[in-house]
C-alpha cells in the first residue's frame, strides 16, 4: 500500500490513491493517514461468526465505502478476505490483486514455505485481475527471483516483497493510463491479449 501511494506521487498524473480500506485494525491505516490518504476500517469481527448473512452485511458496508469513492480500480494489498462472487461480479475487470508466487503455481497461503519444500529454483510475485476463482484471474505481470540454498521463509518473503513493490505500481499505472484492461476473460495490454504475464525485466516503460 505504501509503495503504491509513494509511486503515485513520484509519477504525477499516473494514478491517485483516494482511500485505504481495511477489514481489521491494520498498521497500514496509520501509514496511509501519515501519507495524507483517507483511511478507514470495516471490522470483519463485527460480523462474527461470519455466516452467510454476516458476510453479506460486511460486503454491503464495504461496497458502500467503495462506491463513495467511485474508483476506476480497486487494488487489493494484503487484504486477506475472500470476496464473494457477487462482489467480484459487481466490479468485474476493476479489481486487481497481488499474490506471492509465480501463478499458476502455488495459489493460496504459505507460498514461501511450499516453494522451499518443493525445492524450486525460482519464486516471485504475480499481479492479476480478480475473478471468482481464487488466485485464478488473468495474470498481468510477474517479478521473479532465484531461490538460494540459504533461503528461508523470511528471506524469501523479503525479496519477493521487493518485486511486489516494483510490479504492482506498474500494473496500476498501465490500467489508469488506459493501456491495460480486462475483456473476454483475459488481460489486454496495449491492444493485445496477454497469453502469458509480462515479465518485469521486459516492462520497464
Amino acid at each position: 500500500m505504501r509503495a503504491l501511494i509513494e509511486n503515485s506521487r513520484s509519477s504525477p498524473g499516473a494514478y491517485r490513491v483516494t482511500r485505504v480500506i481495511s477489514d481489521k485494525a491494520a498498521a497500514g491505516l496509520a501509514a496511509a493517514l501519515e501519507l495524507g490518504v483517507p483511511a478507514q476500517s470495516i471490522m470483519a469481527t463485527a460480523f462474527s461468526p461470519q455466516g452467510p448473512q454476516d458476510r453479506a452485511d460486511f460486503e454491503r458496508k464495504l461496497g458502500l465505502a467503495v462506491a463513495a469513492e467511485s474508483p476506476d480500480l480497486i487494488v487489493l494489498a494484503g487484504f486477506m478476505r475472500i470476496l464473494s462472487a457477487d462482489f467480484v461480479r459487481a466490479h468485474q475487470g476493476r479489481i486487481m490483486n497481488i499474490h506471492p508466487s509465480l501463478l499458476p503455481k502455488y495459489p493460496g497461503l504459505h507460498t514461501h514455505r511450499r516453494v522451499l519444500l518443493a525445492h524450486e529454483t525460482h519464486h516471485g510475485a504475480t499481479v492479476h485481475f480478480v475473478t471468482e476463482e481464487l488466485d485464478g484471474g488473468p495474470p498481468i505481470i510477474q517479478g521473479s527471483i532465484s531461490v538460494a540454498p540459504t533461503d528461508d521463509e523470511t528471506s524469501l518473503a523479503k525479496r519477493v516483497q521487493e518485486k511486489e513493490h516494483e510490479i504492482y505500481p506498474l500494473a496500476v499505472r498501465w490500467f489508469c493510463e488506459g493501456r491495460l484492461r480486462f475483456a473476454e476473460g483475459r488481460a489486454w495490454l496495449d491492444g493485445e491479449a496477454l497469453t502469458r504475464p509480462v515479465q518485469l525485466e521486459a516492462a520497464r516503460c
